[in-house]
């Protein structure tokens, strides 16, 4: 006898002030460099549309997105570790790029780690193009 293992299905939603514990509770495991509790509120109390996926009535994901005239800048995508690698990040990244579409962006920035192959290859599955570097963007964990 043997039985499937289905995973849950996901949902989107707006997210609110009150999911930041379980947004940062991710943020520190998935990043060296993780945001501060206060760039989530500053986003959130800025207006900037941000979504958490869950699944299973958990959060798994969550992404941040900013939108200032044609122009969107996803500013945060993050999948917990333990749910990454199943697609997850694309739906989230999909649904920010809609959204900013819905709200007049006509094109989309982003920055991500060099150190991140994972993002790098979604971003470029996407549509995502190299346009330059910063050198020195990131901090260095060495």
């Amino acid at each position: 006898m043997s039985a499937l293992n289905v995973p849950l299905p996901t949902s989107l939603r707006a997210m609110r002030e009150s999911d930041l514990d379980v947004v940062m509770e991710i943020e520190h495991r998935a990043y060296p460099f993780p945001w501060t509790r206060s760039i989530f509120r500053d986003c959130l109390q800025a207006g900037y549309p941000g979504w958490v996926m869950e699944q299973g009535g958990q959060v798994i994901g969550y992404g941040v997105i900013s939108i200032a005239a044609d122009e969107a800048h996803v500013l945060n995508v993050c999948i917990a570790p333990e749910a990454q690698s199943q697609g997850h990040g694309r739906v989230l990244l999909r649904a920010l790029i809609k959204g900013a579409c819905d709200r007049g962006a006509r094109r989309a920035f982003l920055e991500v780690r060099p150190s991140n192959p994972s993002a790098i290859a979604l971003y470029h599955s996407e549509g995502f193009n190299e346009i330059g570097r910063r050198p020195r963007y990131y901090p260095s964990n060495t």
